[in-house]
Order: structure tokens, then sequence, then C-alpha cells
């Protein structure tokens, strides 16, 4: 790989940042500022097409905290103009990580995209975005908030990216988490195309023999801020292959609680898609990247979201998934007990697969039963046995040319929620920390590179 060597990486190296604000009050100690740093690159990596040193990550909509005001449960955006980006970093001899560029993220026209909602007919979820002051942004930010006369501002081209695919040309594939959307940027980081569920969205403008290309409807009933959490693309360039993070609200709350993960492949040039199922170890399991090694088989990310440093069952695994023999259940042809619906996709007896298995895991061998082969896993990597990893969120992969896997954690811009109970009236000075990998809050938060061997 380099003069280093992988034990070398064991603690990771760090990812240089900038200081995009520090005016706010670090509410876990107020006599210190938090530091809101850009930073943020963790949402997922990819390798670059031909510098085996150089790879590429993606950062998510921006510096943000969940927050409860006046309009309702939403987010509130620290730094509201923040423009979603793909930044280049190269390995160095030494170990030490460079920064080469950042990609700014932009629409079809060229304007820059910001992580601000989506309208709830393109991908919206209802969040509501609250300013700096805990105030709603709304349309005019001159007149105070109302329903009617002057509503919550969404962005059309908002994106909350999490799965980065790079492909030989240059040019990059974003998935997110709103819609979920697709999206096909240029190497210049413009819209070319997208693919979402929403067959109104003029957008989606892949058209192979008269049809445009969209994802399954039942793809629409993500969770919030669980939508496609992970995306590659096979070596051959020619199928994109996502994941969604958890189970999906299909068709309400109750398929949330299961083990079920969807995985869709795309064939961009004759236009199939393919769906497949991805059983959790855990149903509160999260999946969070994937990487393909072949047509079929890719290395995926499966972790539980908990801070090693606090939770003492903390996982993050990493397994290598195999589709040959799984079954693609859009293609499942309906008989008496099982149909293809045209909003909830597959139903079995009536129930969505999600409400299926979270009515009771041992549904699964109901599916067995039906000929419904799931993705073959087998552990490749378990983290926290490997590395000194400390970090919550296992988000990035990076394949190396040497085989070996670079894991990049998402950091969320240095910044977190506070333990505090938000109010209408509380400002951000009072409810966001500095993110702490610890119970006693000595030890912040940061993107590092690990680099492992996968057995």
């Amino acid at each position: 790989m380099t003069t280093k060597t992988i034990n070398d990486f064991k603690q990771g190296s760090p990812l240089p940042y900038t200081v995009l604000d520090e005016s706010h009050t670090n509410a876990a100690y107020p006599e210190h500022t938090l530091e809101i740093r850009g930073g943020g690159f963790g949402s997922d990596a990819a390798a670059h097409p031909t510098n085996a040193n150089q790879f590429y990550v993606l950062t998510d909509r921006g510096p943000n905290a969940d927050f409860n005001g006046s309009a309702g449960k939403g987010k509130q955006f620290l730094v509201p103009d923040y423009t979603p980006r793909i930044g280049l970093f190269e390995l160095q001899v030494d170990g030490q990580i460079k920064k080469l560029k950042e990609i700014l993220l932009k629409d079809a026209k060229g304007n820059l995209i910001s992580g601000l909602p989506n309208p709830k007919a393109l991908g919206g979820t209802n969040e509501v975005p609250y300013d700096i002051d805990g105030q709603p942004m709304t349309m005019n930010p001159n007149l105070p908030f109302d329903e009617l006369s002057n509503p919550i501002r969404t962005d059309i081209n908002g994106l909350d990216p999490e799965g980065l695919a790079a492909l030989t040309d240059g040019s990059f594939w974003i998935s997110d988490e709103y819609g979920p959307h697709l999206v096909h940027y240029s190497a210049d980081g413009i819209e070319v195309a997208r693919i979402n569920p929403f067959a109104e969205d003029e957008r989606n403008n892949i058209v192979i023999d008269g049809k445009r290309m969209l994802l399954p409807a039942e793809f629409a009933k993500r969770r919030t801020n669980r939508g496609m959490e992970a995306l590659t693309i096979t070596p051959d360039q020619s199928t994109l292959v996502g994941v969604m993070e958890s189970s999906m609200d299909n068709p309400d709350e109750s398929g949330r609680v299961s083990s079920l993960v969807r995985i869709v492949s795309i064939h961009l040039y004759s236009g199939q898609i393919a769906q497949y199922l991805y059983r959790l170890d855990k149903a509160k399991h999260v999946t969070s990247g994937i990487v393909a090694l072949s047509n079929h088989a890719f290395y995926l990310i499966e972790h539980d979201r908990k801070f090693p440093l606090q939770e003492e069952s903390a996982q993050k695994l990493i397994y290598k998934i195999d589709m040959t023999d799984a079954t693609d259940i859009g293609a499942i042809a309906s008989t008496k007990t099982m149909k293809q619906n045209e909003t909830l996709g597959l139903t079995v007896d009536g129930q969505t697969l999600e409400q299926l298995i979270a009515a009771d895991e041992s549904n699964w061998q109901v599916l067995e039963a039906l000929g419904i082969k799931l993705v073959h896993k087998t552990l490749a990597i378990d983290v926290l046995a490997t590395i000194n990893y400390p970090h919550d969120k296992l988000e990035g992969l990076w394949l190396r040319q040497d085989g070996l896997l670079g894991l990049l954690n998402d950091d969320d811009f240095a910044m977190t929620d506070s333990d505090m109970t938000n109010t209408a009236m509380t400002k951000s000075i009072n409810t966001i920390e500095q993110k702490y990998l610890d119970r006693e809050k000595t030890i912040e938060d940061a993107n590092r590179l690990y680099i492992v061997e996968p057995l």
C-alpha cells in the first residue's frame, strides 16, 4: 500500500478539515464555543478509478440537529447555505491524508443545491427546517410562518447524500435519504440524470425502449431519514446496486421493526430493475455502505450506530454478500398467496414483506417455503475485533486496488444534539454540542481513515 503498514492504521489517520462556524455555544461545556467542522466527510467513500491512493468521500446534507419547534418536529440547519459535496483525498506515503479538491453538487442548470427538505410529493416527509434562531424556515423569510400564506420552505433539488459510486468516466452516482433519489452528476458536480419512485417527476430522464426508468413505487415508503444509505456500481460500469438503510414503513410504521432490508439493482443500459432481500442480524441494525467486487459479490456494512466506548455491546460488521442465487422479488408472478401490488410491492397473504417479518421473525421461514432466497452473507470483518474503532457511524467503504478496505466514519461535522429538551423558544446555542465518543465527553469525534484486510 504505502511505506506505512496496515498496523499503522489501527488508530486511524485523520482527514483534514476547516472550521465552518464557531459562533455557537457548546451545550456540553457552555463556557466554550462549538466548532462545526467541514469536515463532515464520511457518508460514503469510493475509490478513484485510476489512482490507487486517491479516494472520494461524500458529505451529507450539512450541519444539522433534531429540533422540535413551533411548526413541529424537524431539523435545525446550523449552516443554512451549506452545499453537499464530494471531496477527493489522497493517502500520502507517510500515512497522512491530503485533500485535493471539493466538488460541490449542483442542479441541472448549474445552481448549487442545498440540504433542505424536498416537497412532499417528490421525496419530502413533512420535515420542518429551522434556522439558527430556532424559527421555521419559510418561503418568505420576512414574514412569520403561516401554513397557508407563508408555508415551510422546501427545495426540490435538496439532497441528503448517503451513497456514492465513482465511475471510470469521472462522473458520479449518488443516492439519498429523501425520495429516495438516485442522481447522476458530471465530474463537475452538475446533475445529468435522476431515478426515483415518482412517476410525475420530469427529472427522471433516463428513457429505454420508450419507458422512463423509475425505482419501484414501494421505495417511496422509506422511513424518514432512512432512505437509500448505500450505493455502488459493478466493475463493468453497467449496474447500480443500492441498499436501503433499514426496514421501510411499508405500508406504514408497522413494517419498520422488521429485520428485512431491500437491495435494488438497476441495469443502466437495459433498464432492468431487480429487488433482493437482505436479512439484518438484528432489526435495530442498519446498513450503511456497499462496494462491488464483481457483478454479483459485494462488501456491505451492517452496524448498530452505538459508540463502542459507551456501549460494550456495540457491533460494526462488514459482510461479503452474494446475490447469485437470490430471488428477484419484483419478478415473482402473482399466485393465490403472493401478489404484486402497484404501491406496496410483493405481498404475502395480503401483508407486505415488512409487515410479515415484523409480526414474527420466524416468518423468514415462510418466505423460504415460498421459494424466496435471500442474499447470501458471510462475515468478512468484525471491525471492533480488528481495530480500535470508537465511532458510532461506520459509513464509508474504499475498496483499494491491493484488496484492502479503507473504512471511514461519519462525524456529523463534529456536532450533535445535546441531551437537553428542545422547545419552540430554545435557540441552537442551547441544544447542540460537540460530538463526543465517550460518556464523559472528553474525546471529540472526527473523520478518520482505517485500513483493514478482509478475511
